[in-house]
C-alpha cells in the first residue's frame, strides 16, 4: 500500500513538475535559459522523491548535460549547455571535491592515532549518553572550529568522533551526524575566514570600489564583524534540534542488531546471563577496601577487567592482577549481570554509575568485547587452569564458559570455572580486548574462532606526527591566503603528510575517502556552470529584483537572502556570491538609507543557508554515514532554512 501510495505522488509530482517546466520555457529569455531549468526540475525532483540513488541521480544529469553538445542542433541550441572537452568533468579536479577528499583523510589520520577516541571519550564524560547533552557539546564545538578551517573540513573531522559516541550510547548516527553538519555550516559565519563566500567577500568589494562607475566607498569587514551573527545562528541552530529534533530527525538503526543476536548467541549456546559493564567507584567506608581481586571473584559472580587507581586506566594483559588489593578512591570496571552487579554494589557500598564514563572509551565495544577460543592440541594449556597460567595476566582474557562435548562450565553456575583444568578442544568464553586477542591469532596454544570484530591497527605512536601535521594545515588554512596557494593544496599538505609520515598507509588513504560523496559533488558542478554561465541565474535575479523593488528595506534585504539560499542549493556557493554581491550593492545604492555593505555581506553569509537538499559538501558527507534520505534533508533543513534567514535578517539590522 506505501509503495503505490509512493508511485502516484511520484507520478503527480512528475505532472505538476512536468507543467512547472513549461511555464518557465514559455517565459525564458533564451533557448539555453529554458533547457536549463528544465534540467534544475528534474534534479530537484529526482532528488526530492528519490527514484535513483542521488548520487546515481547527480551523475546522471551530469551526462544529461553532456549530451546536449550531440543534441544542440535538435534543442535550438548553438552548442552544448557545457562542453564535454572542457568542463564536463571538471568537477573531479575541482577545488571543493579535492578538498573534501584531503580532510577525509586528515580525519582518519587524527582517528587513527586515536586522538578522536580520546575527544569522543571527554564528549561523552561531560555529555553522558542522552541526546540533549551529546548534541550541544558536539555541534557547539564543531561550530566553533568551522569558524577558523572549512566547515567541511571541521565536519569530516568529527565524523569518527560522532561514529565512536554512537556505538557506545546505542544513539543512532542519524540522530547525532545532522545536527553537527548543520552547525557546521552555521558556525562558517562566526569569523570572515569561516566560509569560502565570507573570505571572498572583502575582495569582492575593493573590486567595486575600484570600478570607476561606483559611486559609493564601502568598508570592508574585520575578522570579527559576524561573529555575533554566527553565535546567534549556532545557538539557533542547537536549540531547534534539542527543542524539535524528535520531530525532525530520522532514527535509522545502522546498529544494534548485531550486538543483540550476538547476546543471544551466548546465552543459548553457554548458558550466560546477559553480562553488561559497569563502573564502580570504591569510598572510603567501603567494606571491599583491603581485598582483592581474587578473592572478590571467589565470592561473587563478576569478572574485574579494568581498574583506575588514580595513574590512568589497567587493563588487558598487562592492567589486571588478581593479587591486587581494592583501596579507597579506586574506579572499577565490572563485567556482571544486572541484579548481580546492583547486589554486589550494595554488598560493599560502592556507588554504582548508570553509564561508562572513565572506562567508557577503553572499554567500548570497538576495543573489547567476548571471544571464542579453542584449545589446540599439544597447548601447554591442557592439564592447567586459568588461574594456574594466571589467564587474565598472561593473554589478557578474563574467563566466562567452558564447552567440553555436551558439558558446559561457566561463571553464573556457582562453581569457580578459574580452577577446571583445561583439555583438548574446550571452547573457552571470554572477554578480552581485541588487541590483545589480535595477539592470540598468532599463539600456538589456542585457536581464534571469533573473526568479526575490529581488527584495525590503532597507532598511538603516532600521534605528534598527526597533530603536528594538523596544526600546519590550520596555519595554511588560517594565515596564507587562497591567492597564494588554493585550499585544496593546503589541505593536500596534511593529507600527503599522513602517509608519508606512515600515520596511515595509502590503502587506508584511499578507504577514507567516501567516493560516494565525492561523484555526488563532482557531478553536480557543472550544472552550477550550466546554471551560471547561460545567463539562467542572472535572469532569475533580475526577475526577482524587478518584481520586490520599492519595498522597505529589510523586505528587499530578505529577498536577496532568499535568492542567495536558492542559487547556493542548484550552484556553488562561492560562484552564488560572485553573481548577487554586485547585483545586491547595484541595488542598495538606488535605496535611500540603504547600506550596499550589509547587503553585500547578507549575499556572503545567506549563499551558506544550504539545508534544504544535500548539495552543500557537509551535507553530502553526512548523507551516507547518517542513512539520510534527501526527504530527512527537506523536512528538517526546511525548518532550519526559515530560521537561518529570520535569525540573519535580524541581527544584520540589530548590528549594522
Amino acid at each position: 500500500m506505501n509503495l503505490e501510495k509512493r508511485q502516484i505522488n511520484r507520478l503527480v509530482a512528475l505532472v505538476l513538475f512536468t507543467l512547472l517546466g513549461i511555464y518557465i520555457a514559455s517565459i525564458a529569455k533564451t533557448n539555453e535559459i529554458a533547457w536549463v531549468c528544465a534540467i534544475l526540475i528534474l534534479t530537484i525532483y529526482l532528488f526530492a522523491f528519490e527514484i535513483v540513488e542521488v548520487d546515481v541521480a547527480a551523475i546522471s544529469i551530469m551526462v544529461l548535460l553532456g549530451l546536449t553538445e550531440l543534441f544542440a542542433p535538435i534543442m535550438g541550441l548553438e552548442k552544448g549547455l557545457v562542453s564535454h572537452k572542457k568542463d564536463l568533468f571538471s568537477g573531479f579536479s575541482s577545488d571543493a571535491v579535492i578538498s573534501i577528499i584531503a580532510v577525509m583523510i586528515i580525519g582518519a589520520g587524527l582517528d587513527k592515532t586515536g586522538i578522536m577516541s580520546k575527544v569522543a571519550a571527554v564528549i561523552m564524560r561531560f555529555g553522558g549518553s542522552t541526546e540533549k547533552r551529546i548534541i550541544p557539546l558536539i555541534s557547539g564545538t564543531v561550530g566553533v572550529i568551522s569558524s577558523f578551517m572549512q566547515n567541511v573540513g571541521a565536519a569530516a573531522l568529527f565524523l569518527p568522533v560522532v561514529s565512536r559516541i554512537s556505538a557506545r550510547t546505542k544513539i543512532p548516527m542519524s540522530r547525532l551526524l545532522m545536527p553537527m553538519g548543520f552547525c557546521a555550516i552555521l558556525g562558517g559565519a562566526l569569523t570572515m575566514v569561516g566560509s569560502s563566500p565570507l573570505i571572498l567577500l572583502n575582495s569582492l568589494i575593493e573590486n567595486i570600489n575600484a570600478d570607476p562607475n561606483n559611486t559609493v566607498q564601502m568598508e570592508t569587514f574585520s575578522l570579527f564583524s559576524v561573529t555575533p551573527i554566527g553565535f546567534a545562528l549556532i545557538i539557533t541552530g542547537i536549540i531547534y534540534f534539542i527543542v524539535a529534533g524528535k520531530f525532525v530527525l530520522p532514527s535509522v538503526k545502522s546498529t544494534g542488531g548485531e550486538s543483540q543476536n550476538t547476546t543471544q548467541y551466548f546465552k543459548d549456546t553457554y548458558g550466560l546471563r546477559v553480562f553488561t559493564l559497569y563502573e564502580m567507584t570504591v569510598d572510603k567506608n567501603s567494606t571491599v577496601i583491603g581485598q582483592t581481586v581474587d578473592e572478590l571473584e571467589i565470592e561473587n559472580t563478576i569478572r574485574v577487567i579494568a581498574f583506575d587507581m588514580g595513574d590512568g586506566v589497567r587493563l588487558g594483559a598487562e592492567g589486571v592482577d588478581r593479587q591486587t588489593a581494592i583501596e579507597a578512591g579506586q574506579t572499577l570496571g565490572l563485567l556482571s549481570a544486572e541484579p548481580l552487579a546492583k547486589e554486589f554494589a550494595e554488598k560493599y557500598s560502592l556507588h554504582l554509575k548508570p553509564t561508562l564514563q572513565r572506562f567508557s572509551e577503553s572499554l567500548s565495544s570497538s576495543k573489547a568485547g567476548i571471544a571464542e577460543l579453542v584449545v589446540r592440541p599439544g597447548s601447554n594449556l591442557i592439564g592447567k587452569s586459568a588461574r594456574d597460567v594466571w589467564m587474565r595476566k598472561t593473554y589478557g582474557a578474563s574467563l566466562l564458559a567452558i564447552h567440553r562435548g555436551d558439558q558446559i562450565f561457566n561463571c553464573t553456575s556457582g562453581k569457580d570455572i578459574r580452577n577446571e583444568p583445561f583439555q583438548i578442544g574446550d571452547v573457552l568464553v571470554v572477554h578480552i580486548l581485541w588487541e590483545d586477542l589480535v595477539r592470540l591469532e598468532k599463539s600456538t596454544d589456542v585457536v581464534v574462532l571469533t573473526s568479526q570484530y575490529p581488527h584495525e591497527e590503532l597507532r598511538p605512536t603516532k600521534v605528534w606526527h598527526a597533530l603536528t601535521l594538523f596544526v600546519i594545515t590550520l596555519i595554511l588554512l588560517i594565515f596564507v591566503k587562497s591567492k597564494e596557494i588554493a585550499l585544496s593544496a593546503k589541505l593536500m599538505v596534511g593529507a600527503l603528510g599522513m602517509v608519508l609520515a606512515r600515520v596511515l598507509t595509502i590503502e587506508e588513504a584511499y578507504k577514507a575517502v567516501s567516493w560516494k560523496t565525492v561523484f555526488l559533488l563532482a557531478s553536480l558542478i557543472p550544472l552550477g556552470l550550466a546554471v551560471s554561465t547561460s545567463g539562467t541565474a542572472k535572469w532569475i535575479a533580475d526577475g526577482t529584483l524587478a518584481v520586490i523593488g520599492g519595498m522597505d528595506i529589510w523586505v528587499i534585504q530578505l529577498a536577496i537572502a532568499l535568492l542567495a539560499t536558492f542559487f547556493t542549493l542548484v550552484m556553488s556557493n562561492v560562484g552564488a556570491t560572485v553573481l548577487l554581491v554586485p547585483l545586491a550593492v547595484n541595488i542598495a545604492n538606488g535605496i535611500p538609507g540603504a547600506n550596499p555593505a550589509v547587503f553585500a555581506l547578507t549575499v556572503a553569509i545567506a549563499t551558506s543557508n544550504s539545508f534544504l537538499i544535500p548539495t552543500h559538501q557537509v551535507n553530502a558527507l553526512i548523507m551516507a554515514p547518517g542513512g539520510y534520505k534527501v526527504p530527512d534533508f527537506m523536512r528538517a533543513g526546511g525548518i532550519m532554512t526559515v530560521l537561518f534567514l529570520i535569525v540573519t535578517i535580524a541581527m544584520l539590522n540589530l548590528i549594522f
